[in-house]
């Protein structure tokens, strides 16, 4: 197939552009680089079947030859990002997603809408199944991501219904893993960049709030055999084993030795309680299940971390 990534520099969907090539794909990756960064997919430059193009998906997309399957992917995907530019991000969810659908119309490829586990808000349903509605606050400060999101999803069945274009909705729980930004804001580059430094980690609130972290490589896995399938409704895919905020800063100070401790901060407005995915209807279509446990996950997050930030010394120190 020839895909085209949108958002295709990011974390995430520099993986995904990995994950199709290895498949044997073509792949284009289009990035406006607001939050993505060509450090992510320089190891494919040069490859015959890779292209990268920068551009702003707000604006109408032109691609020249044939598509198979347009997979968007691009958006600002932390709170720090959303709240830095929330226009931004209510655009790129609403006419980024309308300009990749049409492209898709147009070329009668597949579309796979990257959602969010956000849609659910701060859940009143534990753990989240797919056909949950979600409890979310339109007007606060993080409704501009999660609004975006589900405006995106309910174009994606519109454009499904009304057009007939083939489309696949996936909604991702926390992932973590190398190319993830530093000063992303999430709590996997926060707590790690912290410790690595040899600081307290910040939990906010008194950290009984609860995440369920996914490796990359296992979520792109799930997103692949997703597209793959003929599933046209949303599938969660995360990793199901749930744990608070506090016992996973406790596991990070552990890993790296940081003697730094904890601190403990006033919690965000609107940071959700809970959040873990019901992967049933993932193991029953997509015969996929989470396979990498945290620490396996963690040991290359955390040497990608390190290296990171050996390089912003080097560079502040001139070397």
């Amino acid at each position: 197939m020839r895909v085209l990534v949108t958002g295709g520099a990011g974390f995430l969907g520099s993986h995904l552009c990995d994950k199709l090539l290895a498949e044997g794909h073509e792949v284009l990756a289009m990035d406006n680089l607001i939050t993505g960064d060509t450090d992510n997919i320089a190891h494919l430059a040069g490859h015959e079947r890779f292209t990268y193009v920068k551009h702003d998906v707000t604006n109408f997309i032109y691609v020249q030859g044939p598509v198979d399957a347009v997979l968007h992917f691009a958006s600002p995907a932390s709170p720090v990002d959303y709240l830095e530019l929330p226009i931004q991000t209510l655009k790129v969810g609403s006419l980024g997603t309308h300009n990749a659908l049409g492209l898709a119309k147009e070329k009668g490829a597949r579309f796979l809408l990257a959602s969010t586990s956000e849609v659910y808000g701060d859940p009143l349903v534990h753990p989240q199944t797919e056909d949950y509605w979600g409890n979310v606050n339109p007007i606060g400060p993080r409704g501009v991501y999660d609004e975006a999101k589900r405006f995106a999803e309910a174009m994606t069945m519109a454009y499904h219904r009304h057009h007939g274009v083939d489309t696949r909705i996936v909604r991702i729980f926390n992932t973590y893993g190398p190319r993830m930004r530093i000063n992303d804001g999430r709590v996997v580059p926060n707590f790690i960049k912290q410790a690595l430094q040899g600081m307290p980690l910040t939990v906010y609130g008194d950290g009984s709030q609860t995440r369920s972290f996914c490796y990359v490589s296992d979520l792109v896995e799930g997103i692949y055999r997703l597209l793959m399938s003929d599933e046209v409704e949303p599938v969660n895919i995360g990793n199901p084993k749930e744990m608070t905020i506090l016992e996973f800063a406790q596991h990070i100070n552990q890993l790296t030795g940081n003697l730094g401790g904890i601190i403990f901060k006033p919690l965000p407005k609107d940071d959700p309680q809970q959040r873990q995915p019901d992967i049933s209807k993932a193991r029953r279509v997509l015969g996929w299940e989470p396979k990498v446990s945290l620490d396996e996950g963690l040991e290359p997050t955390i040497a990608y971390f390190r290296e990171k930030l050996s390089q912003e010394l080097g560079e502040e120190m001139g070397i």
